[in-house]
């Protein structure tokens, strides 16, 4: 006799968490996320292509809109000669960082380079420094006065170049952005096949014949999406043009902003808006431009299959002649202004006229600290890195979990906008949250208006694109089995985010900490717009002590943020590296 067991009940998931309007806690988080992301990129641009329309300034009341501010840009301010000087500017960065970065990267991956790995890791420095102390740098050495330039001046009897020129200008520039270049190729040249050079090789080809017929061809991709990449940077950058075009008159488009803005008594905001709309045009067409490239990228690849493994080619005598220009522009663009940015700051006067040790002094550091101003200047440029890191990590980390790992109908919008400030300006950022901040309603413009806060959410906009670019690698490597295991289980998206992929993105988040930490260290051309007295950050205190001839303190400060950027850093490192053995 069988015995007929009771039925069973069946299994319901666990409630679905429900908020007003009948919208789940996933929903409600995703759309927080949605509109976060959406005023932080909006606030800045909306006011800004107002303005450009706007006879009169955003806060007056009775504005006319009309195009009379583009008129008067074209024919009256001088603009045309901007734009001139700004395509020469950036199309000879473009050329010269190709020159440096595009041959470097060809001999350091492909080849037997003696110090190989040394020369690699040495193009890695650009992304702790910053460029505005790369440029107070070049100047301490290879300025018209610098320690350089007099010695070379006294031996030929004349200096064989003009720093603060449109060729100055670019040169220091390119030395900043070369290593972005070499990055793209290098990453090219290691993950290509290499079998079509096996095939030249057996046909008795020699490396250079190799390397010109084969291995420069393939790198056709990097390098055009490298050059618009360092177009769209030579267009917005603040530092150099400021720090060697100004004092000779030659303005691009930054600093045209950064005068008629900022230094001007009487600004006329309408002109200052339809140029800041016309540079924000430019650079988002360029990232457009990018990422239409990006998209079509497949249509260049022409080695498919099983990869095989390059074997480094051997140039001979040749491989010498690499080392010494690889060697030439690691340590005369890089080691020694920074090497010398940091002497100076231990000396009265730097000059190879008079002995530098003969001038040794600590007062460069004991005026950085005894002035409160100085020393607030510091505390604020940690808070901002240290708070903006947090801040934009989490929102970056929950941008790419809306993104790339819900259904959310918006999804694609979320990423559109977590990466839409790598095409604006941060001097654009700097105006647009100034204009924001003075139009905002409530009051609530006034209360963060010259604080700190103006200053995480100009420089945490910036940095946005790099921490959702550092995690959503990692996150998309995480296979989605997990995502459906805790599904089944009952567990909705919020659930599934904090109780399993969370640990699983600890790594990439702590990296993005770390990658933030140093861009928001690092970064200032916001803060010429946004900051106060008692806002000041390294950048703009460095900028006003520049102006005030007071170059020994400029060095201590610069020094001061590379020890700052060099200790976090490392010790970031070895706190990953523990991590890692521990697990």
């Amino acid at each position: 006799m069988t015995t007929l067991s009771p039925p069973r009940r069946p299994v319901h998931p666990p409630p679905r968490y429900r908020r007003p309007l009948g919208l789940s806690r996933e929903s409600w988080l995703q759309y927080t996320v949605l509109l976060l992301l959406a005023v932080l990129v909006l606030a800045p641009v909306v006011p800004t292509l107002y303005q450009s329309f706007l006879d009169r300034p955003l806060y007056e009341a009775g504005g006319v809109l009309g195009v009379d501010n583009y008129v008067r840009l074209f024919t009256e301010a001088g603009f045309g000669r901007v734009v001139l000087n700004t395509a020469l500017f950036a199309g000879l960065t473009t050329v010269l960082s190709l020159l440096i970065a595009v041959p470097m990267a060809v001999v350091v991956v492909r080849t037997k380079l003696p110090g190989g790995r040394l020369f690699a890791a040495a193009m890695q420095w650009p992304f702790f420094i910053s460029s505005l102390i790369l440029g107070f740098g070049w100047i301490t050495m290879y300025g018209p006065a610098g320690f350089v330039s007099v010695e070379v001046r006294r031996l030929l009897g004349f200096l064989p170049w003009n720093l603060y020129s449109i060729p100055g200008m670019a040169l220091t520039e390119a030395v900043a952005l070369a290593p972005i270049v070499y990055t793209f190729c290098a990453n090219a040249l290691r993950q290509s096949d290499a079998s079509l050079e096996a095939a030249a090789r057996v046909c008795g080809a020699g490396p250079l014949r190799i390397l010109r017929s084969v291995v420069l061809p393939l790198l056709r991709p990097p390098v055009v999406y490298a050059s618009i990449l360092v177009i769209s940077m030579s267009v917005e950058t603040l530092s150099v043009p400021l720090l060697f075009g100004q004092p000779v008159g030659i303005d691009v488009f930054s600093t045209f902003l950064y005068r008629n803005g900022l230094q001007s008594i009487n600004p006329d905001y309408g002109v200052l808006g339809a140029a800041s709309a016309i540079i924000l045009l430019v650079t988002v067409s360029l990232v457009a431009l990018q990422a239409k490239l990006l998209k079509n990228a497949q249509r260049f690849v022409s080695v498919r299959g099983k990869a095989t493994r390059p074997r480094p080619l051997d140039l001979g005598w040749l491989k010498w002649i690499s080392v010494a220009a690889i060697a030439l522009y690691v340590v005369m663009g890089a080691l020694i202004p920074i090497g010398g940015l940091v002497f100076r700051s231990f000396t009265q006067v730097f000059t190879p006229l008079q002995s530098p040790f003969k001038t040794l002094t600590g007062d460069n550091y004991e005026r950085i600290f005894t002035y409160p101003v100085y020393v607030q200047s510091i505390v604020n440029s940690l808070l901002v890195a240290a708070i903006g890191a947090v801040l934009v990590s989490v929102l970056s980390l929950l941008a790419v979990m809306v993104a790339r790992r819900s259904d959310f109908r918006f999804h694609r919008a979320v990423e559109y906008l977590a990466l839409a400030p790598q095409a604006m300006p941060g001097i654009i950022v700097g105006i647009g949250l100034f204009w924001a901040l003075a139009f905002a309603p409530f009051g609530l413009g006034s209360l963060i208006q010259g604080t700190l806060w103006a200053l995480i959410i100009g420089f945490g906009l910036r940095a946005l694109p790099s921490g959702f670019g550092s995690i959503a690698p990692s996150v998309m490597q995480i296979g989605r089995e997990l995502d459906n295991a805790a599904r089944v289980s009952g567990a909705d998206w919020v659930r599934t985010f904090t109780r399993i992929l969370a640990a699983l993105v600890r790594p990439a988040f702590a990296g993005a900490l770390i990658l933030t930490f140093v861009t928001l260290l690092k970064e200032y051309s916001p803060a010429v717009f946004l900051a106060s007295a008692d806002s000041n950050i390294i950048g703009t205190t460095m900028l006003e002590l520049w102006v005030q001839g007071n170059t020994g303190s400029v060095a201590a400060l610069a020094s001061l943020q590379i020890a700052i950027t060099a200790t976090f850093v490392g010790l970031a490192g070895l706190l990953l590296k523990g991590r890692d053995k521990d697990a």
